[in-house]
């Protein structure tokens, strides 16, 4: 009988189960939505009863709706959104609020208080790799210990849970018999001690967290307990492969060794690339985490996040309406006038990776008389590939390990202007992968490779939908490169 196994990718949006079969061959997909809970205050929140009941959901149907016999399941992946933190009971497994969103800033206040007190921000910064900023768990869980009262009481009694959505996961599927997380979400809570592979007394002490109140770190390839999805399957199956969403994406996309890297567009762009196994501090802007900890080796990565991707695209359609859809921009990017140095900086909600500059907004620079809609539309679009570049070019500065190829997935790589200037900016080759469930099929595929399934090429298993190699000449690329740094620096010294 055939064996498969069922990748959980938990995201921002909604929930996505992936059946995948012995060969590493995505079968089928089944999907379930949440609800985004956005307050007066702005404050973005979900309902963690709701996403467990969507985890089991969508598992359940990625079965049914394929005829497959249940107990030819032979284990589950995770993959999930990354930074948005539950807190729940640990003797009732009840949620004590709603989960805090990684979009959701409602942290700030008590982040500039830690920041103010000498010392903290630099402990943070040298022990966890990440800038101390309301975006992590860390403080999210000590808003929720000092703004909801039942997290408090559950903590003084020794029955508080607090952890990223792989926990909770992870929770919901054991039927509360496993509270873990992995190394790669473990190490986006700033909470967790990189060189020492740890959660970090003096790091948890700093946001006022017990860390008894935190999960236990296991390998991202380990056995985070057995399920039977709450009784659907005859017997319980291992769960395995545990990894937050990016982390899952890099690995899928088989950048298993130093150096490697992948972009992931879509609304924003996730940026990593795979540092090996020694810790690498950045000095230009950038995020130093764990890719995974898999077979008891522990590897790292640099990482840098782009707000405005393929964002850039839909603020085109919907708020300029300059086109009718995300497809017509290639088009209009070649009818451009080649001559045309227009410059669009998307600085819409301040710049990130590797500029941190939060009060810079968008600015455009170099418009003429001649400038129309199709020279616009061309700027708009190549900022996605300067940002991408921007990081990238940051990483290469900090590991010292020169870009080979850049291996990218997403809705947005099917535009191919975009990728052939992308490959001119960044030197290098970009390898397009023909699947866009890189998350959830990371997962999977880890999870298959624990439980002897697969070895790790099963990541070849879907070819390139495309490589582009560079064309520009060298002269061009540079002076286009100097503009764009010319732009980015007049953005963030203009203020209103």
């Amino acid at each position: 009988m055939s064996n498969y196994i069922i990748g959980i990718d938990q995201s921002t949006q909604g929930t996505k189960a992936l059946l995948v079969d012995e060969g590493g061959h995505l079968i089928h997909r089944a999907d379930r939505s949440h609800h985004q809970i956005v307050n007066d205050a702005g404050w973005v929140s979900h309902d963690p009863v709701e996403i467990a009941a969507n985890v089991l959901a969508v598992a359940r149907a990625v079965v049914e709706e394929t005829g497959v016999n249940p107990a030819d399941i032979a284990g589950i992946g995770i993959s999930n959104q990354r930074e948005t933190t539950v807190a729940w009971n640990r003797t009732t497994g009840e949620p004590l609020c709603d989960a805090v969103v990684w979009q959701c800033a409602r942290a700030r206040e008590l982040c500039d208080e830690l920041a103010a007190r000498e010392g903290v921000a630099e402990l943070v910064r040298d022990t966890t790799g990440l800038v101390l900023s309301p975006y992590y768990p860390a403080g999210k869980m000590a808003w929720i210990l000092a703004n909801v009262p039942a997290a408090a009481e559950a903590a003084a009694s020794g029955e508080l849970c607090l952890g990223t959505i792989d926990a909770w996961v992870v929770w919901t599927l054991t039927g509360g018999a496993e509270f873990r997380c992995d190394w790669s979400n473990a190490s986006r809570t700033q909470l967790f001690d990189l060189r020492r592979g740890c959660w970090s007394e003096p790091v948890c002490e700093a946001f006022g967290i017990d860390p008894a109140c935190l999960p236990q770190v296991t390998d991202s390839d380990g056995l985070f307990g057995t399920t039977d999805l709450d009784g659907f399957l005859p017997a319980p199956v291992p769960v395995h492969g545990v990894l937050g969403d990016s982390h899952a994406a890099l690995f899928a996309q088989g950048c298993h060794s130093r150096g490697m890297a992948k972009a992931t567009y879509g609304t924003g762009s996730s940026v990593m690339m795979n540092v090996g196994n020694e810790f690498v501090a950045s000095s230009h802007g950038l995020s130093s985490s764990l890719a995974w900890r898999m077979d008891g080796v522990t590897e790292y990565v640099l990482e840098g996040n782009v707000s405005y991707a393929g964002a850039v695209k839909t603020w085109l359609r919907d708020d300029l309406e300059l086109i009718n859809n995300p497809e017509e921009v290639t088009d209009l990017c070649y009818a451009a006038n080649p001559a045309s140095h227009v410059y669009f900086v998307p600085a819409f909600t301040g710049l990130g990776a590797p500029h941190w500059a939060s009060d810079a907004e968008g600015c455009v620079f170099g418009m003429t008389r001649t400038t129309g809609r199709a020279e616009f539309v061309k700027a708009a679009d190549e900022s996605i590939a300067y940002q991408i570049f921007d990081v990238i070019d940051a990483m290469v500065e900090d590991s010292g390990a020169a870009l080979a190829e850049l291996r990218v997935d997403g809705g947005p790589t099917r535009d191919a202007y975009l990728m052939q200037f992308e490959s001119d900016l960044v030197g290098s080759p970009i390898r397009i992968a023909s699947n866009d469930e890189m998350s959830g099929l990371g997962a999977a595929w880890a999870c298959g490779i624990a439980l002897g399934m697969y070895t790790r090429d099963v990541v070849d298993v879907y070819g390139a939908r495309g490589i582009v190699e560079p064309a520009m000449p060298a002269d061009e690329r540079a002076k286009k490169i100097a503009g764009w740094r010319h732009a980015v620096a007049a953005t963030i010294s203009y203020t209103a």
